[in-house]
């Protein structure tokens, strides 16, 4: 769970909104632009989020997803956005090693990569505005696009996952014009992610892990991967991967980081 902190002084206009959809609520915090140009693309935003729910979801029996798996419809004869996340899900696959999975019971559930993805693909439509930064929380897990004020980056706070109510790290966009920061573990939904190699929950020595990357897209993969992995293969391989930054924290309070992260805290 991550929380988004702007400075005050000195930034542009801001507009805030809190979405309801996908099971979980989205937060738009968008600094600058035209004040009408950037409400339009609000709406734009929120509206892709509920389409997204509308084509992806599991639970609807009448979504393009659920219909996929029924073989009532082919790929083709689906949105494209079905091929596009499909593609990017079995990316997620080779570079993980199967440790990031679009399969459940041995059907096949986008699940884990589509909120991320959503999320980022939301941030770019508002920015698309003109706006000086846009942020949105899926859920705990954060796209950042440019600045919330002049010389005042974007900070996200991460919860710590044995402390409640504390947090284990401040994440800072200082420098960057794109960054993400996605969480999975067992502290606020409990042993919701599946080992892909048993098909049961994960069993690990890790309660958190937390991926600091430019797209959403990925740092929700390679958290949910990574958590899977276990803390001694997850953080050998999370430093392998390029533009990468992680944080795991184990069921022993141990707290484990790749090595640019501290270039990261602040």
């Amino acid at each position: 769970m991550a929380d988004t902190v702007a400075e005050s002084a000195a930034a542009p206009a801001v507009l805030r909104h809190a979405e309801e959809v996908m099971g979980t609520v989205f937060s738009f915090d968008v600094r600058g632009g035209e004040p009408g140009a950037v409400r339009a693309a609000l709406e734009e935003a929120i509206a892709s989020l509920h389409r997204v729910n509308e084509v992806f979801s599991t639970y609807r029996e009448d979504s393009q997803v659920s219909r996929l798996v029924r073989g009532e419809l082919t790929v083709e004869e689906c949105d494209p956005e079905v091929a596009e996340v499909l593609e990017l899900g079995a990316e997620a696959e080779r570079v993980s090693d199967g440790w990031f999975s679009m399969r459940y019971q041995g059907r096949l559930d986008p699940t884990g990569i589509v909120k991320g993805w959503a999320a980022e693909r939301a941030a770019r439509l508002v920015a698309a505005a003109g706006v000086n930064g846009v942020s949105v929380n899926g859920g705990g897990d954060v796209q950042l696009l440019g600045v919330p004020g002049p010389e005042r980056p974007w900070r996200v706070g991460v919860s710590d996952p044995l402390r409640p109510g504390g947090l284990a790290a401040v994440v800072s966009a200082a420098g960057a014009d794109e960054l993400a920061v996605a969480t999975s573990g067992t502290a606020e939904r409990g042993a919701h992610i599946v080992d892909p190699r048993t098909g049961r929950s994960a069993v690990t020595d890790l309660v958190a892990v937390t991926v600091v990357t430019p797209q959403l897209t990925w740092a929700d993969c390679w958290a949910t991967a990574a958590f899977a992995m276990g803390s001694r293969e997850a953080l050998g391989w999370l430093e392998s991967l390029p533009d990468v930054e992680a944080l795991l924290i184990t069921a022993g309070d141990e707290v484990r980081c790749t090595g640019g992260l501290a270039g990261r805290l602040g």
